[in-house]
């Protein structure tokens, strides 16, 4: 089953303060909305429900589809949901953008769920008394029993949720409330506090200290070698250089490509390539690496890890790979569904020392770091 994420972030936060929405303020470095993103690292395609003055920000995520919202949150999940009508999806994951540390735990709940229910949704239940005020004085209680905190993402069957929004009149509190008024049940997971909204500016602080003391980073590397053989061109991190030589492989022998997935698997503790794509299986004979590349990359989000950075180095005299580079940023980044400046590709020579230094194949050295969604 296919499944999206719709990422609502139309709203202009004006209780959290700042000089910029909270969605845009930086958390760690980065922008709220990125951390939020990264959290859904797996889904197949995202959606992001933008502000049609902030959609000039589009840009900053090149792997995902931005939609100018509506005027209220039911009008831009609903501007979302039509966008994913071009490539509709199985499952939709609906969520606000100011709740950028939901762990993937909760995110698997709600998919666990969405097998056997139209929708369902995170949620904490009430543990406090509750009062009713009047004029700062305590008015009365109310019974918490069977009253809970809801929580995002809201999942549902993509169809049910799309007929829902379609129908509904008038604005509603979440998705929930417009599942149900269409005559969806909605299964109740277990929420974590972790998954709390940004709303006050005392929240940047709190998520601030819980990315710090949480944040599970991972780093790997890969090394490979591949000798020259007779041929006209060599693959290098995707791309087609033209050489004297060819280079030797079982697959098509891209060197730097077989480096950074090695260094995937290495920050992930999943072996290496051989052990996935055996070389005496010959259904790889002659395989393009890119297939290797996004194995690595699909294992990282379905094990909850985001890949934030990747640097490989090309060791060989000759190709030059100077004028191929940004060529072969451009493609690594696309297989990999990452910002172009995420990826790093550059070479060095061995000093005429050694196999490389003779002329008689390339060296690769990557590293690649991965974040815990």
């Amino acid at each position: 089953m296919t499944t999206a994420a719709l990422i609502v972030a139309a709203g202009r936060g004006l209780r959290a303060e700042g000089d910029v929405p909270k969605q845009w303020r930086e958390l760690a470095g980065r922008s709220v909305l990125a951390h939020t993103v990264d959290r859904f690292a797996s889904c197949d395609q995202i959606v992001i429900v933008l502000h049609p003055d902030d959609m000039h920000r589009a840009a900053e995520f090149p792997a995902c589809l931005c939609v100018p919202g509506g005027a209220t949150r039911d009008a831009s999940v609903r501007a979302g949901l039509e966008a994913l009508t071009r490539r509709p999806p199985d499952r939709v994951l609906i969520h606000d953008a100011a709740r950028p540390l939901v762990p993937h735990a909760v995110i698997c709940r709600v998919l666990d769920a969405l097998e056997t229910a139209p929708g369902a949704a995170p949620a904490l239940a009430v543990i406090d008394a509750l009062w009713l005020g009047t004029d700062g004085v305590v008015s009365g209680t109310r019974d918490r029993s069977n009253l809970y905190r809801a929580q995002t993402p809201q999942g549902f069957q993509f169809p049910a949720i799309l007929a829902a929004h379609r129908a509904h009149r008038g604005s509603a509190a979440d998705d929930v409330e417009v599942a149900r008024a269409a005559g969806l049940s909605v299964a109740i997971v277990a929420g974590d506090e972790a998954n709390f909204k940004i709303t006050g500016p005392e929240d940047f602080a709190r998520a601030e200290e819980r990315l710090r003391t949480q944040m599970d980073i991972r780093t790997g590397n890969g090394f490979d070698v591949h000798a020259f053989e007779p041929g006209d061109h060599v693959w290098l991190c995707g791309v087609k250089v033209p050489h004297s030589h060819g280079l030797k492989g079982h697959s098509d022998a891209d060197v730097g490509m077989h480096a950074v997935t090695d260094a995937i698997y290495g920050a992930l503790a999943r072996g290496d390539i051989g052990q996935h794509f055996p070389p005496s299986d010959p259904q790889w004979k002659g395989a393009p690496s890119h297939i290797f590349l996004e194995h690595a990359c699909a294992l990282a989000r379905e094990l909850g890890f985001a890949i934030t950075h990747v640097d490989c180095t090309l060791i060989c005299e000759r190709p030059k790979v100077g004028p191929h580079a940004a060529s072969m940023r451009s493609e690594m980044a696309r297989i990999m569904a990452l910002d172009v400046d995420r990826v790093s590709v550059k070479a060095t020579t061995s000093e005429r020392l050694g196999f490389t230094g003779r002329e008689e194949g390339i060296a690769a050295i990557a590293t690649a770091t991965l974040v815990k969604a």
